[in-house]
């Protein structure tokens, strides 16, 4: 399993990210090149997947870049690991979900080595942290399968500004707020992306899948 790792130590434009994708996607169809896992930061911006509604911009003033991913509409900004990856599934069982439950793992498992619980939600895609009876989004998920080949990817908010959140309903969710690790615990995250590829590799590895 050849995966290439790539991380970008300046912020990365949306539509860059993007086209960068598009065409990795289009090299692996072809069998010209390797799977890639890509560890990102952007400048602030909303993002709106295919099943996001109009409705669910609060702030009309803001700018939305439509996008092809699955999933709402989510924002994006410094302090937020963005995780973007190219995976072909043709060459391990082409299962959807079995490919999402490795994501959430993947998430799950590296936010437990900074001693905090979090988990994922059938209904609710992306993975959550709950603090008494209050129940907050810390990661998004927005996946596209094209030929059997999964893009775009994850985000976990680490430091990011949570009042960005209140000019949109994340991901279409009324009744569940967003919050940060750093918000659930303030401590240094400065390795996390180094553990997150760890165990990303790992459970792709090791899965059935």
């Amino acid at each position: 399993m050849n995966i290439e790792i790539k991380k970008s130590q300046k912020p990365v434009k949306y539509e860059d990210a993007l086209t960068f994708m598009e065409k990795r996607l289009y090299e692996i169809n072809k069998n010209d090149s390797n799977d890639l896992i890509w560890i990102l930061e952007h400048e602030e911006l909303y993002t709106a997947g295919t099943s996001f509604k109009e409705k669910e911009i609060l702030d009309k003033s803001i700018k939305i870049i439509k996008t092809n991913r699955g999933g709402k509409i989510t924002y994006h900004g410094p302090g937020q690991l963005i995780c973007y990856f190219v995976i072909d599934l043709k060459k391990r069982k082409k299962d959807i979900r079995k490919f999402i439950s490795i994501i959430e793992k993947t998430i799950i498992d590296t936010i437990k080595f900074y001693k905090i619980d979090t988990f994922a939600d059938k209904k609710n895609i992306g993975i959550w942290y709950k603090n008494n009876s209050e129940i907050k989004k810390v990661a998004a998920i927005g996946v596209r399968v094209s030929k059997w080949i999964a893009y775009h990817g994850f985000s976990i908010n680490i430091k990011n500004d949570l009042n960005k959140y209140d000019a949109i309903i994340p991901c279409g969710i009324e009744d569940k707020g967003v919050t940060s690790l750093e918000k659930i615990k303030n401590q240094n995250y400065n390795n996390l992306d180094k553990k997150l590829l760890e165990n990303f590799i790992s459970n792709l590895k090791n899965s059935t899948f």
